[in-house]
């Protein structure tokens, strides 16, 4: 299996995440740098999710090209992302299209953020909006490889 690696200029693996990034902050996407992208990936799929609160779902983003070697800051709360050629949006578990970043319970601790990266074989059949169960269906025999970083963020 290709390797595939991402990982984001805003904090390390496993780090703080900045508060600019949260929905304590000015709740925007981290920018993500991609690396090694398998020969076979015809496009990306971005999950972010808490597993410190039942995997609540933050951002769900899928047929991003294989080819882009960064996804920017700030990704607009839209259907379609123009800036990613199209790239889909879904719906994260407060109900919102796009990113909200991590807003885990006053003085819960610190909760993990795990930023799933996926490389797919093929441009996903699925609509704008749909839930992380439409996704995973999608995805289902379509998975070239993945790579995981995580983030930590408290209250």
């Amino acid at each position: 299996m290709d390797p595939l690696t991402v990982s984001t200029s805003a904090f390390d693996d496993g780090e703080s995440i900045p508060k600019r990034y949260t929905g304590a902050g000015e709740d925007v996407s981290p920018p993500l740098t991609v690396e090694s992208v398998p020969a076979d990936a015809e496009t990306l799929a971005v999950v972010v999710d808490d597993p410190d609160a039942n995997d609540y779902l933050h951002w769900l983003i899928w047929n991003i090209p294989a080819d882009r070697t960064e996804i920017p800051e700030g990704i607009p709360r839209t259907e379609t992302v123009d800036s990613l050629d199209g790239a889909r949006q879904g719906t994260n578990d407060f109900g919102e299209l796009g990113y909200r970043g991590p807003f885990p319970p006053t003085d819960d601790g610190p909760h993990t953020y795990r930023f799933t990266t996926v490389a797919v074989d093929t441009t996903l059949d699925v609509e704008s909006g749909a839930g992380r169960d439409a996704l995973e269906s999608a995805l289902d025999g379509h998975v070239v490889n993945r790579h995981r970083f995580t983030g930590e963020f408290e209250r």
